[in-house]
């Protein structure tokens, strides 16, 4: 386990905005309970909690990954109009103690989904 400091840094906010995903033009969350982690100099993610997405639409996965931050991620694949989008979404179930904030919560790849921040 590695902590955040100064040479990679690791910050979690409240994201002020309503943020929404969607994928082949169905919406998979939608969450005014953002939070909006940034890490090192990798793009800002939009981690949503479970209870603002369509969980009937995504199926778990078998894989997982390790970040030396953040601990182990799990994945979520989404069936979206009969496509099925592979490992689109994964998941700290439970994180390293100093990332608690995300625990749980979802974050999607930007290649995979359209996010949207609205007012």
């Amino acid at each position: 386990m590695n902590t955040p400091g100064p040479d990679h840094p690791i910050t979690i906010t409240v994201n002020p905005q309503r943020v929404r995903v969607s994928a082949n033009g169905v919406v998979i969350a939608d969450t005014t309970d953002a939070l909006t982690l940034k890490e090192a100099s990798y793009p800002a993610v939009q981690y949503v909690p479970r209870k603002d997405a369509n969980m009937a639409l995504l199926t778990r996965t078998e894989r997982i990954t390790h970040c030396p931050y953040k601990g182990d991620a799990n994945y979520f694949s989404i069936n979206a109009n009969g496509k099925i989008i592979e490992n689109s979404i994964w998941t700290y179930e439970t994180p390293f103690p100093q990332m608690a904030g995300i625990a749980g919560r979802l974050a999607f790849y930007p290649d995979k989904v359209t996010i949207e921040e609205l007012q």
